[in-house]
């Protein structure tokens, strides 16, 4: 290590004391031990420019320990992205682009949102199941068009994650040689030494894994992590792990131990750290020397990318078709044809989980961007393009991934595959398992990346498999998370409209929830109302005597009540997403569900909870409150008295207290 490396890094550790101090609030332990190594990947073999942090072949970079985020933001910020001193002071405050853990899309060069444990890891697997699809897809023997890395750093935390250790089996499976981890191995979690919680050994399993996996045994030996980097880029076969045991707040009295795992340490101890890593300036000053270093960063990476640009230039004159497509994928210029998106109107019954499967590939038809699969649950769930082949060790060509049972680290993958750009991911499980995958699904709307999600098995109606496999309170679960569509179409036709939203959507994602049994086609769907989430599929008036409202296969239900209705004006209102329905005018919405109507009926298999804005103080909701059991579906419709006719006797009751009786 040269001076001016050891000055550089010096800095870095500085901005990491004078940040955390000036909030009075943040974690300064675990940057001031990996200061070494963050330095030395950023400055010379990331292949990044920051004057252009959406360069496409850049190398990805995603900080899995987002509780260091202030080591990123120096690292940024010196490097020459858009972050400027003023923005370090401002750390963890009010709408600053430093926040307290890192987020995609709000500071530049951040490539994934990070913070619980193990998920950053995960989506690095995506990022890099992303890079190599692409890689296989479109580069040609003399153009590698595609051709990057995807690091992380990741702590002991991270690795304690069921979530990380599922996406290092699927990275291994599918020998990732592009994706490198350098693992901030310092022994320390927030709640002592980690020794504590785990006797194991990490290379061992991350070797039965098909990982390489390297130890540096100083995590201040630039030298030593260098050789290991390159190591791990001349690895094509499989992942790498690179330990680095680091210390902990290094320079600190504290360090070693979890006392400086986070908050800041008082003027005192930031003075003794100062003079412990040799730093002889005041607070926020970067010498000009260390400057010159780090702005060679920017002239390597534009350099970089302008011989990337010809490179793309001579791939489009000779491969003028492959350079169109891909130029489409990283434009996102997704636009469905006619024929994908022609009603199911020659079908008489069909399952929406088979309509979602037949649209997944009609879609793919125009846009063949999208990547994923199902939780070892494909035939299930009908999440397979078909005739094209899976992934596999060698070949990432194919849209489709074994992802096996291992829901939560396929979601995570899922919104690191989005977040790559050039591809959209997708993947599917039954609705109650959403459970597993909760976290990831948040995730995605929390980043604002549009993943598909395809929930099947919606109901009581999974029948024999009983209450672990019958979701009750998953709908208004998801349906409370914050830019999440969730939409349960009642048939087939409403399944083209799901997806067709899911595909034009920019930045929220879709969960698609879908029966396994076959309901009727119903022809001629109002397509145009049914994107707003609502809509009256069966009217007798505008002012009916009740409204029975509906989603999914609830919906046939509503209209062979409706029947047995006959002497009364019913609407039948499809209702198969809240949140699109929400968003629409009052004008619109009281067309569909006018407030002078007092008499509402909501029909939904699962908890009632929520239902009560649509039925207003006088309406009445069937549900189901309780768990499941285990026997057929008709027998379950009837145990849980959830039928036509307790359906057409409620509407009665309803009309009938809420009136003096109907006489047609």
């Amino acid at each position: 290590m040269n001076e001016i490396d050891k000055k550089s890094i010096a800095a870095i550790r500085n901005l990491v004391v004078d940040s955390v101090e000036n909030a009075k609030h943040g974690h300064m332990g675990a940057p001031l031990g990996a200061a070494p190594m963050g330095y030395e990947l950023f400055r010379y073999h990331l292949k990044h420019n920051p004057k252009n942090p959406n360069w496409f072949n850049r190398d990805r970079f995603v900080l899995t320990s987002g509780h260091g985020s202030i080591l990123l933001y120096s690292l940024l910020h010196l490097s020459g992205y858009d972050l400027s001193m003023e923005d370090m002071k401002q750390f963890r405050k009010l709408n600053s682009k430093t926040p307290g853990h890192p987020e995609v899309f709000h500071t530049p060069g951040v490539e994934a949102t990070t913070g619980p444990l193990g998920q950053g890891f995960s989506m690095t697997v995506g990022l890099a199941i992303a890079e190599a699809h692409l890689r296989d897809r479109f580069n040609q023997e003399e153009y590698q068009i595609i051709d990057h890395f995807t690091y992380t750093i990741c702590g002991d935390g991270d690795l304690q994650e069921g979530v990380a250790l599922e996406s290092a089996a699927i990275a291994g499976k599918l020998g990732l040689g592009k994706l490198i981890v350098l693992y901030d191995s310092n022994d320390i979690t927030s709640d002592g030494p980690l020794s504590c919680s785990s006797h194991e050994n990490v290379h061992k399993k991350f070797e039965a894994m098909n990982w390489q996996t390297l130890l540096v045994k100083d995590g201040n030996n630039t030298t030593e992590i260098s050789e290991a980097i390159k190591q791990a880029q001349y690895e094509t076969d499989r992942p790498t792990l690179i330990e680095v045991k680091n210390i902990i707040g290094f320079g600190s009295s504290l360090q070693g131990s979890e006392k400086i795992h986070s908050n800041p340490v008082g003027v005192e101890e930031a003075q003794n750290i100062k003079a412990t890593i040799g730093w002889e300036h005041g607070e926020f000053f970067i010498p000009e020397d260390v400057k010159v270093n780090f702005d060679s960063i920017i002239s390597e990476g534009e350099l970089e990318e302008k011989s990337w640009n010809q490179l793309f230039t001579d791939y489009k004159k000779n491969y003028p078709a492959k350079a169109a497509e891909l130029e489409r994928a990283i434009e996102g210029k997704f636009q469905l044809s006619i024929e994908a998106t022609q009603p199911f109107n020659n079908e008489d019954n069909m399952a929406t989980r088979t309509a979602s499967g037949k649209m997944l590939n009609r879609i793919y038809k125009d846009l063949p961007f999208f990547v994923g699969g199902s939780a070892d649950l494909a035939s299930s769930n009908k999440t397979t393009i078909e005739e094209y082949p899976f992934m596999d060790e060698e070949h990432h060509e194919g849209p489709n991934i074994h992802f096996g049972v291992r829901e939560f680290a396929m979601a995570s993958i899922c919104n690191g595959i989005t977040l790559h750009g050039g591809l959209r991911g997708y993947c599917g499980t039954f609705l109650v398992f959403s459970d597993y995958m909760r976290s990831a699904i948040r995730h995605s709307a929390l980043m604002g990346v549009p993943v598909t999600y395809i929930l099947t098995h919606d109901s009581l109606q999974v029948g024999q498999d009983g209450p672990t496999h019958q979701p009750v309170e998953h709908l208004v679960s998801l349906r409370a998370v914050p830019n999440l569509i969730v939409y349960r179409p009642a048939e087939a036709n409403e399944t083209i409209v799901a997806w067709k939203l899911a595909t034009e959507s920019k930045n929220t994602p879709f969960v698609i929830a879908l029966g396994r049994h076959d309901v009727p086609v119903i022809p001629d769907v109002d397509a145009k109302n049914a994107e707003k989430g609502g809509y009256v599929l069966s009217s007798d008036s505008e002012t009916p005597d009740i409204i029975l409202i509906a989603t999914g296969s609830e919906v046939e239900m509503a209209l062979k009540a409706k029947e047995q209705l006959n002497q009364y004006e019913v609407n039948v209102v499809s209702l198969p997403s809240w949140e699109l329905f929400d968003s629409q005018t009052d004008e619109y919405k009281d067309s569909v569900l006018p407030p002078s109507v007092e008499n509402k009926l909501s029909l939904e298999l699962g908890t009632t909870l929520g239902w009560s804005k649509y039925i207003g103080a006088k309406g009445k909701s069937i549900g189901v409150e309780q768990f499941g059991k285990s026997s057929s579906a008709n027998e379950l419709l009837e145990a849980y008295d959830f039928t036509v006719e307790r359906i057409v006797k409620e509407a009665m009751n309803l009309m009938n207290k809420n009136s003096q009786g109907y006489t047609k």
